[in-house]
């Protein structure tokens, strides 16, 4: 190689190999399209290696660039563990911590497990399975709690998965529409209108999975990326909806049901396997797992 690898050329060959596009690097980076290409240009003429090939419009990477780009978010990490390692040689453990969460989680997991180490620095993203699990991979999140049963993006043996709860997939709605007691059953409900998440999501998908093995297309009503609007829609009677058992919040007025097929969700944290963990990570997982769920 020509020179010392330059570390945020290879977090931009790292994204591109997570992101698929230049532009989508572009618009992560806050870069143009050309300033992302020029620098992976440089980092080639650094490698003295084809990284990048185009097919008509599109540029992927040579075998060559999908090895230097899962070998950069080890080699980008490992200089994360050193310089918080340096900082930490006579305190406690430094260094950042990129702690992503899906929103129910956050309160209930994240910030607790966060305070009960306050002289870390965690910087806390609110991001749902479909966003934090490729944020992983991708370096901008250090830990995330997520589910492991989001099936369109599995979790696979570049990750470490630490189970931390089971949590239950309930029926929502208004104590007003007079839901029989005991267990749901879908089909009961084909006729109501549904409030879901957004498309694409884990609930939105879990949901419109469930209805149709049961036998119906779900009216949806509306779409909501916050659980506590889609509460606040469903207490006003107007719609119903299935929620994780975490995210139903005790002050709004609904009432819930367990389902006729049970359903549970794997609450987990995880982390990118490879390099050695920092220590303040460790830290931030350890407190994940000591934190008990709340009960009702």
């Amino acid at each position: 190689m020509g020179g010392m690898l330059n570390p945020w050329r290879l977090r931009l060959l790292s994204r591109l190999d997570t992101l698929g596009t230049i532009r989508a690097v572009a618009l992560d980076a806050n870069l143009s399209a050309s300033s992302v290409s020029q620098q992976l240009a440089v980092l080639e003429t650094e490698t003295r290696t084809q990284l990048l090939e185009r097919t008509g419009r599109r540029v992927r990477l040579t075998p060559a660039g999908q090895l230097l780009a899962r070998r950069a978010r080890a080699i980008l990490d490992h200089m994360d563990t050193v310089e918080a390692e340096l900082r930490g040689l006579h305190d406690e453990p430094a260094g950042l911590v990129r702690l992503g969460a899906f929103q129910s989680a956050i309160h209930t997991l994240a910030v607790p497990a966060v305070q009960r180490y306050p002289q870390l620095d965690v910087e806390l993203l609110e991001l749902e399975p479909h966003e934090s699990i490729p944020a992983l991979r991708g370096g901008d999140a250090d830990v995330i709690i997520t589910t492991t049963d989001f099936v369109e993006l599995p979790l696979g043996p570049d990750l470490d998965i630490v189970p931390l709860a089971a949590d239950p997939v309930v029926l929502v709605a208004s104590p007003d529409r007079n839901v029989p007691r005991g267990p749901a059953v879908l089909s009961d409900y084909a006729a109501e209108p549904w409030a879901l998440d957004i498309p694409q999501s884990y609930m939105a998908n879990l949901t419109l999975r469930l209805c149709r093995e049961s036998g119906f297309e779900p009216r949806v009503v509306c779409r909501f990326s916050n659980y506590l609007m889609t509460l606040q829609h469903v207490e006003a009677g107007l719609s119903i909806a299935l929620l994780p058992g975490l995210a139903v919040d005790r002050r709004y007025r609904v009432v819930t049901r367990e389902l006729a097929v049970p359903v549970t969700r794997t609450i987990a944290a995880v982390v990118r396997r490879g390099s050695p963990r920092r220590a303040a990570v460790n830290l931030v997982l350890n407190a994940l797992q000591e934190q008990p769920l709340p009960t009702d």
